[in-house]
């Protein structure tokens, strides 16, 4: 009975992370770039009884083994990365990746870290920067008499500046994507950053090579889909619930057994 509290007490624990995990799908569902996670499970240590293939009489073995699991436990947090809905904000600034890709960003240690959320604003020294203010690699300077920006689904950035008709190009936004894109890791404000399993970073112009194209004026949405996460939040409610059962049965069990007289 021990055991069975123990085991059902692992599902619990899991279960547990698991709805941790929908709730956080479900609050980042309208923040821009944002990828949803679901949770991976492993089956833990067996107590063998008997193993499969020992012999059990002279010119016969045992056929199955018998075994009791120790319960699961949580091993992996995967990402999942497909393109999310494009929400049209008719800002010049905005940018979405249709396809494979990051933007790059420049951290304030000097390092380079990557983000789906193409929301960019304009620094005071004319720099496209994000919401915290990290410069956009390459970086892309916007003159101060630009009258309009248009930017290309090849990253291409033209500007047209005071007294002229004629677009000037100033820059390309160059895109980084990676063979294991799983593998980065989070670092909260809409940031990943590079991990030995992800690989290093494959850069290139939009719209090259694999990369994708940028959509200018447009965000790109979490990719949350908000009835496949209740439903899932159903389910872990109901294996929660089922294991809380296990653990008052095998209590149950228990007490029976301690109340028996002679």
């Amino acid at each position: 009975m021990i055991k069975a509290m123990r085991t059902a007490a692992s599902g619990m624990v899991s279960q547990q992370m698991n709805v941790d995990n929908i709730a956080n799908n479900l609050a980042n569902m309208n923040t821009t770039g944002y990828k949803r996670s679901r949770i991976e499970f492993q089956d833990v240590l067996y107590q063998k009884y008997r193993r499969a293939g020992t012999a059990s009489a002279v010119g016969t073995s045992i056929p199955t083994e018998l075994a009791i699991g120790y319960g699961t436990k949580p091993v992996a947090t995967v990402r999942q990365y497909t393109v999310g809905d494009l929400m049209q904000t008719g800002n010049p600034l905005d940018l979405a990746i249709t396809g494979q890709g990051f933007f790059q960003l420049q951290h304030p240690d000097g390092g380079t870290v990557y983000t789906r959320d193409g929301g960019f604003k304009l620094s005071a020294d004319g720099r496209l920067v994000n919401s915290d203010g990290y410069i956009l690699v390459p970086e892309i300077n916007i003159p101060e008499d630009t009258t309009s920006i248009s930017i290309g689904k090849d990253g291409t950035v033209q500007v047209i500046q005071v007294g002229s008709d004629t677009p000037t190009e100033i820059g390309q936004i160059e895109l980084a994507r990676f063979i294991n894109p799983a593998g980065l890791s989070s670092i909260g404000r809409n940031m990943l950053e590079v991990t030995s399993a992800s690989g290093d970073p494959i850069t290139d112009a939009a719209a090259q090579n694999g990369m994708g194209e940028i959509d200018q004026g447009y965000l790109e949405m979490s990719n949350v889909k908000v009835v496949d996460e209740m439903v899932n939040m159903i389910v872990a409610q109901r294996a929660y619930e089922m294991n809380s059962k296990a653990i008052q049965t095998a209590d149950d069990m228990a007490a029976i057994a301690n109340n028996i007289k002679r």
